[in-house]
């Protein structure tokens, strides 16, 4: 049997203004016109100087607090020197004797912590547009600040690998600090994995995959890779210490070049830009921006609203949605059912339409008295679920379409209804009445029909139960 050993290496762009070491600005989407967010610093003109950005810093310490990292009292950038076609300086501005922060973690549900070894502040590259069998380069995303998350060797399975990229995005999220959209590529992974004979401390040569868009390719890599290594040691033979691209296609990993090491990058201190001494009151400052985090809200969700795994895990994927179910929770009560529409009903619609909650009109307000009317039974709901759906989709109010289109019901209402639907079908209520109780699906059927679907057929299934109750009683 053979030990898995896994390590990440994580850039997160953050979601600044303006870019690390200039002015231009950090947006670099596809509707910005190709090197359009540029100038001479971002594209290493002779005599450009750098000057770094503040509010890098206090993202990265923020980042630092929340993964409980021990924060560098004096901090430093170091050119780290290759040459690649979107590096415009052939230097990148990185950290790496005097990063921002070390020996922090971030905790998987089943306890166990994944070590971060650091987190450093450096630049971004530009990037590379093929077309046609030609290459060209913009530079709109050079110099857009990123955070290198590096963790230490303690991730076992790449299962463990996905659950800790989805919380650091979704902590990273929660901060404020960057969207983590891994498709987008405002965070990337390069993972790093060897294995070794089980029990054993001696580590196996470690491979690198690089630049893993996804978390099902994420997994998909090193599920290739351990197969991979396993057949290569099995055969008899060496792993080499290698860099190895995914191919998405495929399914399979391929061989780009032989890892380079740290002295291969020639690092130095920049001469441009000068040691940077944190002080305690920007911590203390900047910790004033910490929220309760994703795992936290996950266990919180679980014991104080007794939530499945499932409902609490969506429910704390996003902070908006969060706070929105507990604002909820507290105007109508109810967290199960609650739970149950947000992460059902409302996830499904939003999965349709390609939004997110927060994009939608839908308040907690508006949603709280749709959510009222359908557990006092005032509304069905087919009509709930319907009003809804136009909410979210085309953000029309969701008590206004009530009020509209004469949704609204009551028991007064549906006796009548009831009533002459038992009448016409004396047949039915015989058979009722001599144990086929199931026919009352029957009669739940013809309200529903009467009604156009707008009644509730619990409900319903109340009333008839009762009415039938009497009408036996009528016929002993």
């Amino acid at each position: 049997m053979m030990d898995v050993v896994i390590g990440l290496e994580v850039h997160v762009q953050l979601k600044t203004k303006s870019k690390i070491f200039c002015s231009c600005p950090a947006d670099y989407t596809k509707d910005i016109p190709p090197n359009t967010h540029i100038c001479e610093v971002c594209t290493g003109q002779p005599g450009s100087l750098p000057v770094f950005n503040k509010k890098v810093l206090e993202y990265g310490v923020l980042l630092s607090l929340a993964t409980e990292s021990r924060i560098s009292k004096l901090i430093r950038f170091e050119r780290k020197n290759y040459f690649y076609p979107d590096l415009p300086k052939s230097y990148q501005i990185s950290q790496y004797r005097a990063p921002l922060s070390y020996g922090g973690f971030i905790e998987l549900k089943s306890g166990k912590r994944i070590r971060l070894q650091r987190i450093h502040m450096e630049e971004d590259a530009g990037k590379l547009v093929h077309v046609a069998g030609e290459t060209f380069i913009d530079f709109n995303r050079a110099g857009v600040p990123l955070l290198e998350i590096v963790t230490e060797p303690d991730i076992s399975s790449p299962d463990e690998a996905v659950e800790f990229l989805t919380l650091l995005r979704e902590t990273v999220r929660y901060l404020g600090i960057s969207d983590g959209d891994m498709e987008e590529g405002s965070l990337r992974c390069d993972a790093n994995i060897s294995l070794k004979p089980e029990g054993e401390d001696r580590l196996g040569t470690k491979v690198e995959i690089k630049n893993i868009n996804s978390f099902k390719f994420v997994k998909r890599a090193l599920e290739f890779e351990i197969k991979r290594q396993t057949e290569v040691l099995k055969s008899g033979g060496r792993v080499i210490q290698e860099t190895r691209l995914f191919n998405e296609a495929k399914g399979t990993t391929e061989s780009m070049r032989t890892k380079e090491e740290a002295h291969d990058y020639r690092y130095f201190p920049d001469p441009d830009l000068v040691p940077i001494e944190i002080s305690q009151e920007l911590i203390d400052r900047v910790s004033e921006d910490l929220v309760e985090l994703p795992l936290q809200k996950y266990w919180r969700f679980r014991k104080e609203y007794g939530l499945n795994d499932e409902r609490a895990s969506i429910l704390k994927s996003d902070y908006y949605m969060a706070e929105f179910f507990e604002r909820t929770v507290k105007f109508v009560g109810n967290p199960e059912k609650v739970a149950n529409w947000m992460t059902v009903e409302i996830t499904g619609i939003l999965r349709n339409v390609g939004k997110e909650l927060k994009e939608t009109p839908l308040t907690p307000e508006n949603f709280s008295s749709l959510l009222k009317l359908l557990f006092e039974g005032k509304i069905s709901r087919p009509a709930a679920k319907s009003v809804l759906k136009r909410a979210l989709e085309i953000g029309e109010d969701p008590i206004q379409l009530i009020e509209n289109e004469g949704l609204l019901q009551s028991r007064g209402d549906l006796s009548p209804l009831i009533e002459e639907i038992l009448r016409s079908h004396a047949d039915q209520v015989k058979d009722y009445c001599n144990g086929r109780k199931k026919i009352i699906s029957f009669f739940i059927g013809q309200a529903m029909k009467i009604t156009r679907g707008k009644a509730d057929p619990v409900e319903l299934k109340k009333i008839f139960e009762e009415k039938l109750k009497d009408a036996c009683k009528g016929l002993d």
